[in-house]
């Protein structure tokens, strides 16, 4: 980056607040007591992120008289739930090119479910009157290099053949007259396949509609061991514990409470900028009256997509994996990543050159090595988890939520005969194989980037393993 380059960066970013923009809310309920002594419970969820907010709402839909208890170590949705990019995506698969290479024969139901869950979620949100902003504006994939126009085309040929519907593609032309930005130089749109939300205040929709229906909710009450208890399972808490017939685990990057599943997931770091809201002026600039959700397609990709109040969220590119899968609040910052995302995004966007940004955050992602979730059950079906989510969970929690409902009442379903909830990712090596292998991978993607896309002899052993890194 220029030196003027980057002091109109750095003085972009300079008043941002070091916190999630959408958790920078007054609206942010107040949080429920912490649980002390013992409860007892017919299913205890334990997670306070999307995954177990659904789980605990679709079990009391699915039976209104099962007594749900809820655990969440902090404050419901504070965690990836409330400071992600708000895509609510279709895709199961973290992508139909993902899901395509790795189950071709279910594809077809895979694409099925997805879009039935997407419109289970639209149809809650209305349901349960959640002020989420809630909007079905599809998602642009932009191409920003020649190989990656090229791409584009024939992925778009591809989605064709398959019979996919509602995917168009945009020349420079076309895109530029959606979105004006001098980089793009064609895209894909997917018009009904991603929404795009606040995901906050679906958290805490989320929270209020298990309130409603009965859910017993405890904040700052994290689960600290899990074991057997008479016919069910017990775990113990900072000040009591909670007695459950069965468990649904949905803590997702953190460690799990099953131990054998803690080699299937990493945290990668993922950040994100949002600026100040754009004047009019600025908004004629750029265009953007339909509202999608935008990413490039470069391996280290950018997310972008506008507020309702007309700000800009810009993240993506570095996807940061601490050496030993360290979790720590500090790693929320890392202002030599804010530098560079505030640089891309003036490269994207040189019309809005003087604009700032007002929030600046970070956050773990639950990786695995297939880039979609995973499930199982523990204790002889007695505890189910989903986790592996790897960035796409608003969306696919609620689907993995119902698959672990479908495990712990021993039901052969629709989903729980896929491929995909039978088998498991590849687990990561211990350390410092782990950390070894996913610096290669970064840089080998971001050579990638730079070299016409052609991918390395790495990279394609990465490819025939199945394995691979992403944010």
């Amino acid at each position: 980056m220029a030196p003027v380059a980057m002091r109109t960066a750095a003085e972009s970013i300079a008043g941002a607040r070091p916190v999630a923009y959408w958790l920078d809310d007054p609206a942010k309920p107040e949080a429920l007591d912490a649980l002390t002594g013992d409860e007892h419970c017919d299913l205890l969820v334990v997670g306070g992120g999307y995954s177990g907010l659904w789980t605990a709402l679709l079990a009391k839909e699915r039976d209104p008289g099962r007594d749900v208890v809820l655990i969440e170590g902090n404050e419901v949705g504070w965690a990836a739930s409330g400071r992600n990019g708000g895509f609510c995506a279709a895709s199961l698969t973290h992508g139909l090119a993902n899901g395509l290479e790795r189950w071709p024969e279910e594809i077809g139901t895979l694409e099925e479910l997805g879009a039935r869950n997407l419109d289970a979620i639209e149809e809650a949100v209305a349901r349960y009157r959640i002020d989420c902003a809630f909007e079905r504006t599809g998602e642009i994939d932009v191409a920003t290099q020649p190989h990656q126009l090229e791409e584009l085309r024939e992925w778009h040929a591809e989605i064709q053949r398959l019979g996919i519907t509602g995917v168009d593609f945009l020349d420079r032309d076309a895109v530029r007259a959606e979105v004006d930005s001098p980089t793009f130089l064609g895209g894909l749109w997917d018009r009904r396949g991603v929404a795009m939300l606040n995901p906050a205040k679906l958290a805490w929709g989320l929270k209020r509609a298990c309130l409603d229906l009965g859910v017993r909710i405890h904040e700052h009450t994290r689960g600290l061991d899990l074991v057997r208890s008479g016919g069910g399972m017990a775990v113990r808490t900072p000040y009591g514990r909670v007695f459950a017939r069965r468990v649904a685990l949905g803590t997702n990057v953190f460690p799990s409470l099953v131990r054998r599943v803690r080699p299937y997931t990493v945290p990668v770091y993922d950040y994100a900028l949002m600026t100040e809201p754009l004047t009019p002026g600025q908004l004629d600039s750029i265009g953007w009256k339909h509202r999608q959700g935008l990413g490039d397609s470069a391996n280290q990709f950018h997310y972008f997509r506008i507020s309702p109040d007309n700000r800009i969220l810009w993240g993506g590119y570095d996807a940061i994996y601490p050496y030993g899968g360290r979790l720590s609040a500090d790693l929320d910052q890392r202002p030599e990543t804010f530098l560079k995302l505030a640089g891309q995004f003036f490269e994207c966007f040189p019309q809005l050159s003087g604009l700032n940004f007002s929030h600046a955050w970070g956050g773990a992602i639950d990786t695995c090595s297939r880039f979609t979730s995973f499930f199982g059950t523990a204790h002889q079906g007695r505890v189910a988890y989903a986790a592996g989510y790897t960035g796409l969970g608003v969306g696919s929690t609620r689907f993995g939520a119902d698959v672990m409902l479908d495990l712990l009442a021993g039901e052969e379903t629709e989903r729980t005969r896929l491929e995909m909830v039978r088998s498991k990712p590849m687990p990561f090596p211990p350390e410092p194989l782990a950390w070894a292998g996913i610096e290669i991978t970064k840089r080998s993607l971001a050579r990638a980037d730079s070299n016409g896309g052609r991918r390395n002899l790495w990279l394609k052993a990465m490819d025939r393993l199945g394995l691979g890194f992403d944010s």
